[in-house]
């Protein structure tokens, strides 16, 4: 087939404006494909402007896995929101007093302002939500595992008594027993079911990742505790989960190389994509 040079001439002309307008200096130089993710969110979800996380040790290594969220936050644009942690080492999910945490005179009840004035807070509700883990491997445990769920009703009622959304975080497999992965994933998500919860799949986040860069190494030497590059995947998996946020292009690293911050990111987003489209986001 032949084409009229007038219309092909204007087509072409056509095709370079377009591209002047979207990237708004001058067109790309051309690149291969790639199956990427897509840039960051340009916005930010704020059903969670405030969070309480309920745990262990999985969580406050490295300095605490809700700063690293709370620097991707900002780094994303979002404004207003805030996070405690209620960590105690080797907890399981049934160590915990939620009542305490949520009621009168709980958490987030004073803060600190000016001089070291002292400010009484007066909240219509603490926080927003309230992320709960058990022990590495209670919710598979054949003796604890009653535990994990008695717990994980009594405490997402509690927190729904107060109006704060229970969210579940779904722990990772020990370096040495990948099998856990897929264990502890169907526990998690039978509790999610249960209570209508929000499930965060740090664990599956964990195994794409391995699956696909095996160098990075996300365990302490312990095999069970987060290296730093752990820390910063499970990190971008609540920030894709819970705030529905793609932590892809975010300069926020952790300190972390480029590539390996890139390739959590990216992990992070894709899993909790494809893990929400197939198994909901229960009350968020």
């Amino acid at each position: 087939m032949t084409l009229n040079p007038s219309l092909t001439a204007r087509l072409l002309a056509t095709l370079s404006l377009a591209a002047l307008v979207g990237c708004g200096t001058a067109p790309p130089a051309p690149v291969a494909a790639t199956s990427a993710a897509p840039k960051a969110a340009p916005t930010v979800s704020t059903e969670i402007k405030s969070l309480l996380w309920v745990g262990n040790s999985f969580f406050y290594y490295n300095n605490s896995m809700h700063g690293h969220v709370g620097r991707l936050l900002t780094e994303s644009g979002a404004k207003g929101m805030r996070a405690s942690s209620a960590t105690i080492s080797g907890s399981g999910i049934n160590w915990h007093n939620l009542e305490a945490h949520l009621g009168s005179g709980g958490m987030a009840s004073y803060s600190f302002v000016g001089d070291n004035e002292v400010r009484f807070n007066t909240l219509d509700k603490r926080f927003d939500g309230v992320m709960m883990m058990d022990c590495s491997q209670c919710p598979v445990h054949p003796t604890l595992q009653p535990i994990f769920y008695e717990f994980a009703a009594k405490h997402s009622a509690t927190a729904r008594k107060y109006g704060t959304a229970p969210i579940f975080f779904m722990s990772w497999a020990y370096q040495d027993k990948p099998e856990m992965t897929q264990q502890l994933a169907a526990e998690y998500i039978k509790a999610g079911k249960q209570n209508n919860a929000l499930v965060v799949p740090a664990g599956l986040a964990f195994a794409a990742s391995i699956a696909k860069r095996p160098n990075v190494n996300l365990y302490e030497p312990d095999k069970r505790h987060p290296s730093l590059a752990g820390t910063y995947l499970a990190a971008c998996t609540v920030l894709a989960s819970v705030y529905k946020t793609n932590p892809v292009g975010l300069k926020y690293n952790a300190g972390l190389p480029a590539d390996v911050a890139a390739h959590l990111q990216a992990v992070a987003w894709e899993t909790a994509q494809g893990f929400h489209a197939k198994e909901g986001r229960g009350s968020l």
